[in-house]
Formats: structure tokens, C-alpha cells, sequence
């Protein structure tokens, strides 16, 4: 099975600090279909716990979380 999950937008949030990246987020997942999926870029490391919550709370499931130097990219579905 393949690992490569199909986004329907990208946010490139690198630089931003809490609480901007999930701010853009909220905005941003408002703008795809119900059950496409957002990939978030962040450098914030505050936003490893910061984004499971956001999406937790606002009931969005994080299908991934990858780590790579400063950069984290989060895989987010839109459920509502």
C-alpha cells in the first residue's frame, strides 16, 4: 500500500509561530471539500501538539505527521 496521500491544498506556514500556523489551518481547511485532505507545512514546533488538538476539537482527523529537519508536515482530512 502506498504511503503518498493525495492533498487537495498545501499551506505553507514555515516561520509562523503559534498561534498563526492553526489559525491558517482553520481558515484553510474551510476552503476544500468535505473529506479532502490539507497538507500543512510548519517550522513551529509548538504546533506538534498544537494541530492534533486543534483538529481533535473541531473534529478533523490527522491522517499524518512527518518530521523532516525543522520541517513538519501534517496530513489533515476534513470530516465537518
Amino acid at each position: 500500500m502506498s504511503d503518498i496521500i493525495k492533498t487537495d491544498t498545501t499551506l505553507d506556514l514555515k516561520g509562523l509561530a503559534c498561534p498563526l500556523p492553526v489559525v491558517k489551518v482553520a481558515v484553510g481547511i474551510k476552503q476544500i471539500e468535505i473529506g479532502g485532505v490539507l497538507e500543512a507545512i510548519v517550522t513551529d514546533p509548538g504546533s506538534l501538539s498544537d494541530m492534533p488538538a486543534w483538529a481533535r476539537i473541531n473534529g478533523h482527523e490527522i491522517l499524518k505527521t512527518e518530521e523532516d529537519g525543522s520541517e513538519i508536515r501534517f496530513y489533515i482530512k476534513r470530516i465537518v
